[in-house]
């Protein structure tokens, strides 16, 4: 134990805290495409298809096949459960929520005469691309390691010799461990330094839980326009404006899984909180060509979204020794050492590029869309994620620069390019439309995320299969779609650079909901 006395709090500094982890940029590009009710009822492949507000973001140059005006309005619902197995113990989880697909204008100018030139269009809208409300749980059993050994492992690492250092330096891990007294010292013959400990009882067994709850997502707002070329060509370019907001707290106890009560541990908790928020921009461009009247062939390009976010976090542990170092629970936040505030960090996050091919196929292709008959369509999509990344803000100092630089290595590391497929297909009957679609998003992990453990246990990717119908007459429409989810995904509760760690594999189920009204005018 040690023998001095804990500097006061008043003694405070201005430590920084990064939080960004591979984990970060992956959430944040690893999404959907959105869309209005009729195109998720067909999977989202829509690059190729058009004639749907959904191409302001998909591909823009399907927007030159509006001839009219166009508002729609679509909102929706999501049902999610969640089934964490965590050192082989299943646990169960689930959470509802409010959600929307494509809202907004579109804008349809056609040409009169025998122009080459038939039309512009133009649109304008809202869509979310990620909905991060959720709810997750794990429990299990360990006797390899502790969630204590990275706050021990933080005073290691940065050679911490001065006890003082350990309980000022580190507000936001190790300080708070060691001031509660989940981490101690430990002293040789003379009574000096030699290490730190932790008291979790590992060698016994502990039982871990983890509680997570998330909430926020990814409304993305879009200008976009095309042109028309002889009913065969069309051009079109998008600019969006990205708002993310994710929201994230956590709360992991870890308790001795044995009847003693005199081993001086009996649990420890340790609460996070995380509140991300920015604004980004991108661009988007495509092309759609009609090599004879009933094919379409489309391609698209989308640039990065070029974020600027800022975090907001804090961090508080509390501990159950059994009256080691003095009866009673003991607790300390990171708001002790900061007058009271969260901490907060502004930097910069660079989503990758992705580029998408798709093929229609329209039966009984007529420019009275009352004469069609249907359509069929697929996407092929491809997304890098190792070139996400984290950047410091402006004359950021070299420890910023250095700690991301780290942050951008494991990206590299941990992620890899991955291919996406999206197809699906509409039948009509005057009115009255039926529709069907399947899409999956496939392992975007290396076998290096996984702690050199085979990615290939976990099968991560996202699949939707999805069925809808709609009714189109006299310049209104409605559509309903159902969607339903599988996701297969991990993540670590902790990493460790010494000892193991083990991933919580999450299988989710659920089901989106949305509804569309529209109106030509």
């Amino acid at each position: 134990m040690r023998t001095r006395s804990i500097l006061a709090i008043a003694l405070l500094i201005s430590t920084c805290s990064y939080s960004q982890e591979p984990v970060d940029a992956l959430r944040y590009a690893w999404t959907g495409t959105g869309g209005t009710a009729r195109m998720q009822a067909v999977g989202g492949a829509t690059t190729a298809l058009g004639g749907d507000i959904t191409s302001t973001f998909t591909n823009p140059a399907g927007l030159g096949m509006y001839k009219t005006n166009e508002f729609v309005l679509t909102p929706g619902f999501r049902f999610l459960s969640n089934n964490t197995d965590y050192r082989n113990n299943s646990t169960s989880d689930s959470k509802s929520s409010f959600n929307y697909g494509t809202t907004g204008f579109v804008f349809g100018l056609p040409s009169s005469g025998n122009r080459s030139w038939r039309g512009f269009s133009f649109g304008l809208a809202l869509n979310r691309t990620a909905n991060f409300n959720n709810d997750v749980t794990l429990k299990g059993s360990n006797n390899q390691s502790s969630y204590s050994e990275k706050y021990l492992e933080e005073l290691v690492n940065n050679n911490v010799t001065d006890p003082n250092a350990a309980a000022n330096n580190y507000p936001y891990g190790a300080s708070l461990a060691f001031n509660t007294y989940l981490v101690d010292t430990m002293n040789d013959a003379s009574g000096n330094l030699s290490g730190y400990r932790s008291l979790a009882t590992v060698g016994t067994g502990l039982t871990q839980q983890q509680k997570i709850s998330t909430k926020g997502g990814i409304t993305d707002f879009a200008f976009g326009g095309s042109a028309n070329l002889l009913d065969k060509f069309y051009f079109g370019g998008s600019i969006g404006i990205s708002m993310l907001n994710y929201e994230r707290t956590s709360s992991f106890t870890e308790s001795d899984a044995t009847t003693n009560t005199a081993n001086d541990f009996n649990y420890f908790i340790s609460d996070d909180y995380l509140k991300t928020s920015g604004v980004g921009i991108n661009l988007n461009a495509g092309i759609i060509y009609k090599p004879i009247e009933f094919l379409r062939l489309g391609l698209s390009f989308h640039s990065p979204t070029w974020y600027q976010l800022k975090d907001q976090y804090k961090s508080t542990v509390t501990t159950d020794l059994e009256g080691y170092a003095g009866a009673g629970l003991k607790s300390q936040s990171s708001t002790d050492f900061n007058n009271g505030q969260l901490g907060e960090y502004n930097y910069n996050y660079t989503t990758p590029w992705r580029a998408a091919l798709g093929i229609a196929y329209v039966f009984r292709e007529d420019r009275d869309t009352h004469n069609q008959k249907g359509f069929i369509s697929a996407d092929v999509e491809y997304i890098n994620y190792t070139n996400s990344s984290f950047k410091a803000q402006g004359s950021a100092d070299q420890s910023d620069k250095d700690y991301f630089t780290g942050v951008n290595n494991k990206i590299d590391a941990a992620f890899k390019s991955a291919v996406n497929f999206r197809i699906g297909g509409e039948l009509k009957f005057n009115t009255f439309m039926v529709r069907a679609g399947y899409s999956i998003y496939t392992n975007p992990y290396t076998n290096a995320y996984f702690n050199n453990q085979s990615a290939d246990e976990v099968k991560a990717n996202h699949m939707n299969v999805s069925a809808g119908i709609g009714w189109r007459d006299k310049g209104m429409f409605v559509d309903l779609t159902g969607i339903y989810l599988i996701s297969n995904d991990a993540y670590f509760p902790y990493r460790l650079d010494q000892g193991v760690f083990n991933a919580a594999k999450v299988k989710s189920n659920g089901a989106d909901i949305f509804l569309t009204v529209g109106f030509k005018f």
